[in-house]
Order: C-alpha cells, then structure tokens, then sequence
C-alpha cells in the first residue's frame, strides 16, 4: 500500500489527481454511516472510502469530502445517502452460496413448519430475505419451496419479502437478469425449470418465480419493523459482519421479535450469536431457532 493511501488520499482513476480526507472529514463520514446505516467503518476502511467514493464527488462538483458531507445533509431526498450507501456496501453473491444452509431449509425447515402450520389450520407461510442483494438468496429460496410444496404451492399462501438499503441491487433483483457465473452452482434442474438462457449467454428468472417475490428497500437501522404478522423464516445472511456488537445485539433483538414462536433464524456462515444469548436456540452453524 502506497503512503498516499495510508494517509487516506487517492487518485483519480483517470485524471492522475490526488483527493486527500482530513481527520475531521472522515469522522463525519463514518459517523454518519454508522448512525444511519449501522456500517462502522474502522480507520483501517480509511482508503476504501476515500476509493469508492471520490468518482461521486467529481461528477457532483464537490471540491472536498466536507461539501460533500454538507450536502448529504442538506439532501431531503435522501438520494444521494442511498448512493453513498451502494458504493459503499459489498454485494458479492451468487445462487447456492453456503448450500448447506438452502439444504437444511428444504431437508428439516420446510417439513418441520408445514406440518405445523397444517395442525394449526394454516397455510400462511412468510420468509423474510433481510440484506437480500442482488436476489439470488430470495428466489433460490423460492424455489426450493415451490419444489417442497409441488402442485400444493398453488394452495399456500407462499411468495417472500426481500429487502436491501441498496436502490442499485433491487433492481437488479426485480430484473431477475444474471450472468452464467452466478448460476453455475445451480443443480441443472432447477437452472432448467426456472430459468430461460438469454442469447448474450446470461439467464433469467422465469416471470412465475419472479412475481412471488417483493422486493423493497429498508434499512435495518429502523426504529421500527412495520410487520404486521411475525415471519416463520428470516435469512439475514453476512450482513452483520459491518456492525459493531452493540448495532448488532440491537438488530438480533429486532429480529427476534418478528420471529414467529418456533420460527428459524439464519445468519452467514462466518457469522455467530454468540453464546451469551438466549433469544434463538442454536441448531446448526449459523441456524436458530426461535422456542
């Protein structure tokens, strides 16, 4: 790493300037983030900020990462926080990551909450894909209950919500568009039944799949979940890892709350509760469940 970088400066891409963070400015910065999107950004993310976000303030005008801040500030809309939020977050996924998660959920889960909910007269199952990305967690999720439930699906009251912060990977999700690299951990048959091949090579979500999944925009540094009835799944996968441990006590609180009694609770693989809890028992690397 160079001395401008340690320093927290970083050139333009293609103009061989240099933009320079004062002290002062990347405190507002991470401040700022973490308040309204939980991330805390350590002085070691110092570059990385100063990396992902220096083409914004050039094609905005910003002479410094303080006009910058101003304006974040000033900006009602709170456009320019959704895009300061995109460039900052990582959104690295494909279909089938950590399968063993997605095997447990089809293997254990589904059985499990079916014959449940069938004993109690229901047939109103919620799945909540929290941190959701670019949709890949969300309709693999779908499929897998649509393939649990076969010719019954038509009969429950299934679909899923999938929420992100980022505007830019939602609507990557609703297109439901994705190149062959994210698919290829797909088993054939599922590639086969619920996705057409595009003629510049990439695959696409089958419009029946892609209309039983919503996707919204929230942030999970909300006050409050506006969820009416509590979710009997919820998958919040490696998005806690850019919390600090009180952010993320405070959200497994949350969670724990919309987690209806005898729900499961998934995090990613490199994630834990710890063993201090005791609001989800845990089942297996990164499952709970809520008794």
């Amino acid at each position: 790493m160079s001395d401008a970088l340690i320093a927290g400066q970083a050139a333009f891409p293609d103009s061989g300037m240099l933009m320079s963070i004062s002290d002062e400015e990347f405190g507002l910065l991470r401040s700022l983030i973490y308040q309204r999107f939980g991330i805390n950004l350590t002085d070691q993310k110092r570059s990385l900020l100063v990396g992902r976000l220096q083409k914004i303030l050039r094609q905005s005008g910003h002479a410094s990462f303080k006009s910058y801040y101003e304006a974040l500030l000033e900006d009602k809309t709170e456009q320019a926080l959704s895009l300061l939020v995109d460039r900052i977050s990582t959104n690295h996924t494909y279909f089938f990551r950590e399968k063993s998660h997605f095997e447990f959920f089809s293997d254990t889960v589904l059985p499990q909450l079916a014959t449940i909910l069938e004993q109690r007269g229901s047939r109103d199952i919620r799945i909540w894909c929290a941190g959701c990305s670019s949709g890949e967690e969300a309709y693999m999720l779908l499929m897998l209950l649509r393939e649990f439930l076969g010719n019954r699906y038509c009969q429950w009251d299934g679909g899923i919500l999938a929420t992100d912060i980022s505007s830019r990977v939602l609507d990557i999700a609703r297109r439901g568009i994705y190149p062959r690299d994210r698919v290829k951990m797909l088993p054939e048959s599922l590639l086969r039944k619920y996705f057409r091949s595009l003629s510049d090579g990439q695959y696409e979500v089958v419009p029946e799949l892609r209309q039983e999944a919503t996707f919204r925009r929230f942030n999970l540094m909300n006050d409050v979940f506006p969820f009416k009835k509590p979710f009997h799944v919820i998958f919040c996968r490696n998005v806690m890892i850019y919390f600090d441990d009180p952010t993320r006590k405070a959200l497994v609180q949350k969670f724990h709350r919309h987690t209806a009694e005898g729900g499961y609770f998934f995090l990613g693989h490199s994630e834990t509760l710890g063993r201090g809890q005791n609001l989800f028992r845990y089942l297996a690397p990164a499952v709970y469940h809520k008794q």
